[in-house]
């Protein structure tokens, strides 16, 4: 498999960042974590017990790693600070005003000009200028 150079990266590196930014505002890097942390879970349970009971414990919610308690409490303090920094957003504060209309003391008479156009006196340069894209 060829290596790919830093120069074909490069122009999709906006791209990946992105990605991986949508990815975290909506909360991706906790599935993320949780997937390591069930394989880790059915890893380390199928040592002690066959396959199937292995999976039934790691699924159970009832045998919880390490691991699994710090993201439930991570995903319950960014949830907590969500609802927080959104009840600020929404605080208005009422500031009355009200709108004066003023006649100008001064006006001019505007009247219309001359309505009829020139004619072209002389023709068009040929052949016609090139565009810039051309």
């Amino acid at each position: 498999m060829p290596r790919r150079s830093v120069s074909s990266v490069l122009p999709r590196l906006p791209r990946i960042l992105i990605a991986l930014a949508l990815a975290g505002s909506i909360g991706l890097h906790w599935t993320l974590l949780q997937a390591v942390a069930w394989a880790g879970m059915i890893v380390t349970y199928s040592q002690e017990a066959p396959l199937g009971e292995a999976v039934v414990k790691t699924f159970d919610g009832q045998h919880p790693c390490k691991l699994c308690e710090q993201i439930a409490k991570g995903q319950q303090s960014e949830k907590k600070s969500d609802s927080k920094s959104e009840l600020k957003k929404l605080e208005f504060r009422y500031a009355s005003f009200a709108f004066l209309f003023r006649a100008s003391s001064s006006f001019r008479e505007v009247r219309p000009g001359d309505q009829t156009a020139e004619l072209l006196t002389h023709t068009p340069p040929a052949p016609p200028p090139r565009g810039l894209l051309a």
